[in-house]
């Protein structure tokens, strides 16, 4: 079993900015992959991808060591900065780092640009190419009104892999279902995409959210992805503000109907796992 999304930081390293406010406190401290270790060992998750969340350069080299340390975490999705002209050397420098073989994909934090379309920007388009140019895959973290923006930005580039993260935010906690439900399935239409079954305790209302809540939400994305391109993801620690870690993987084989394969681990490891230690085939 692949978890296939979880965060760990420490802020006495680096400072989480995003974590502000009375609602968000209870994670506003450090997390290590030692404290998440036996939450997965009690679940069977015996691989994990780490994954970046701020937008600072040395963020991915501090990343890269843990995955380097730990017999859990096999893959990394770091940050760098797509719109410098020199991003294609950027990530060979990342790769010749201790851990560098553990990169397997690259992630801005889209939600927070204020330009809807800022995937389909030239200086980020050339970045694209240059992460599909190394072998990478891109996540996808975005807020629904983007979707489009990651419609047009997959079928740009069909040799790059797209990986959407937290099934694109959906109004969970508001019970809306359109039109992100149709950008979805324009999404799911392009061979080069896959979705993260992940993030949804958290859009939805965080105290009294229900597995009913979620499952159309759920069922959208396996029906428009089908289970060989979606893929199991925590999102621990941020998880921990509306359900435990056993909860979370819990919902999600009852969102799924199982423990299915390809959602619980062979996606995983098709599309990040199988780059670990260099170049691999665009798939």
């Amino acid at each position: 079993m692949v978890d296939a999304h979880h965060h760990v930081w420490d802020l006495s390293v680096r400072d989480q900015e995003w974590i502000t406010g009375p609602e968000l406190a209870p994670i506003r401290r450090t997390f290590t992959v030692d404290e998440l270790a036996p939450e997965l060992r009690a679940a069977g998750v015996d691989a994990t991808v780490l994954v970046q969340t701020v937008t600072v350069a040395e963020e991915t080299p501090d990343l890269l060591a843990v995955a380097e340390r730990s017999e859990l975490v096999a893959g990394v999705v770091g940050w760098t900065d797509l719109t410098r002209p020199d991003v294609g050397g950027t990530l060979e420098g990342l790769r010749e780092l201790p851990g560098g073989r553990h990169l397997v994909g690259i992630r801005h934090q889209v939600q927070g640009e204020p330009d809807p379309e800022w995937l389909l920007r030239p200086d980020v388009r050339r970045g694209l190419a240059a992460v599909a140019d190394a072998g990478l895959v891109y996540d996808l973290v975005v807020l629904p009104s983007q979707l489009p923006a990651c419609v047009k930005a997959a079928a740009e580039h069909p040799e790059l892999t797209f990986v959407l993260d937290h099934l694109g935010k959906p109004p969970i906690a508001a019970g809306e279902l359109t039109p992100w439900r149709d950008d979805i399935r324009a999404l799911a239409a392009l061979p080069n995409t896959v979705c993260k079954l992940s993030g949804m305790v958290t859009e939805a209302d965080w105290s009294g959210w229900t597995v009913d809540q979620l499952r159309p939400y759920a069922d959208t994305v396996i029906d428009a992805f089908g289970p060989a391109r979606v893929m199991f993801g925590s999102d621990w620690p941020v998880c921990t503000l509306a359900a435990t870690y056993r909860q979370v993987i819990d919902t999600a084989r009852e969102l799924v109907g199982g423990p299915d394969p390809h959602i619980f681990g062979e996606t995983a490891r098709r599309v990040y796992l199988s780059r670990v230690g260099g170049r691999n085939s665009r798939t």
